[in-house]
């Protein structure tokens, strides 16, 4: 790459958090809703409609018109959609809840990225919330990160809880532990999607998750075969399991608690006993021109959740199980072709039995 190239790439980086909020501002201030409604209006006409000036609402729109998300009309001075039209309503709020996940849980605390970085702590949510920890923690006293982060991460786990359990083998009478499972969707979907007879499925987190839990079990008449497990995995995993699940949690930490986990795991498990495991991953070839898991997790994680972790490459995760003892039964990668083109995490399987 020559220095002008690298020096106009670096124009793009100078432009991207003004044009992630000049589209979303269009969605929030309800010109794009208004747009649809009635094609063909002018700068004024929107103003009046959602209360903007008409100045402001011709300064936002110059970018989607630029995107040809919205087309302009010289003669008349009118405005309709154009790319944005063609959007299924399904396709656009999944988009959508990922432009408002990002803005509300990650804009604000990247701010202070270069500190958390240098601590090991998540700065910006300190700053902003006064929150020590994490962001898992953070999300149960504060209605607007829960609001923003859990309505994604449930649209996530529907999205993907399918294919993982496509990918994974429950023999009649498998006796499960969800670990880290929260409020028990995974197990839910576990009897959802993996119906094998006499299937039988823990949820273990956190104590303080077990009445939310325990009532979803009841909503989804599942409470005779899920029940819930309150601790910490860092203080032990546990036993009585032939299978334990570990899905949207290793990639939380770095090597060091990843080790721990899986140890933990291996300690809970005899011979023979599987794990598997569903993590995003980084593409082998990080340069990979469709990999965006490399443009947003290392911030995301290391400045807007833990303090720490990030997605590695499958071959990492496979070399990790190995020297926790496990031997490494199925390792798959999601096609990202058969995801949705907005979706940014491409996600991996990867199953392992626990060595003799």
């Amino acid at each position: 790459m020559t220095p002008e190239a690298v020096l106009a790439r670096f124009r793009e980086y100078m432009v991207g958090p003004t044009r992630f909020m000049t589209l979303l501002s269009c969605f929030e201030l309800g010109v794009i809703d208004a747009l649809r409604e009635r094609p063909g209006m002018t700068a004024a006409d929107l103003g009046a409609r959602v209360g903007v000036r008409p100045d402001a609402v011709e300064q936002l729109l110059f970018l989607l018109v630029k995107e040809t998300f919205v087309a302009y009309d010289e003669g008349s001075r009118t405005y309709t959609l154009d790319a944005l039209a063609h959007v299924a309503e399904r396709d656009l709020r999944r988009a959508l809840t990922y432009l408002n996940m990002i803005k509300v849980v990650a804009l604000r605390q990247l701010f202070h990225l270069t500190e958390s970085a240098r601590t090991g702590t998540l700065v910006g949510l300190k700053e902003l919330y006064g929150a020590e920890g994490t962001l898992y923690g953070a999300v149960a006293d504060h209605p607007d990160l829960r609001d923003s982060w859990a309505t994604l991460m449930d649209a996530v786990t529907a999205n993907i809880d399918p294919w993982f359990f496509a990918n994974i083998d429950l023999p009649p009478g498998a006796n499960v532990l969800d670990l880290a499972g929260n409020t028990g969707l995974g197990a839910i979907d576990a009897h959802r999607l993996k119906p094998v007879p006499g299937l039988r499925v823990t949820t273990f987190d956190l104590p303080e998750k077990q009445d939310e839990c325990l009532r979803n079990f009841k909503d989804h008449g599942l409470e005779q075969q899920c029940s819930f497990i309150g601790g910490d995995v860092f203080d032990g995993v546990p036993t009585g399991f032939d299978t334990v699940l570990i899905k949207h949690f290793l990639d939380m930490f770095d090597k060091r608690n990843v080790v721990r986990i899986l140890a933990e795991v291996g300690r809970s498990l005899e011979p023979g006993g599987q794990v598997c495991v569903l993590v995003p991953v980084y593409p082998e070839n990080v340069q990979d021109a469709d990999n965006y898991n490399v443009d947003f997790f290392p911030a995301f994680f290391l400045g807007c959740t833990m303090g720490e972790g990030g997605p590695q490459k499958l071959s990492t995760y496979v070399s990790w199980l190995e020297e926790c003892g496990f031997t490494v039964t199925r390792a798959v990668t999601r096609d990202a072709a058969d995801l949705p083109p907005d979706v940014i995490p491409v996600p991996a399987v990867l199953c392992a039995t626990k060595s003799a």
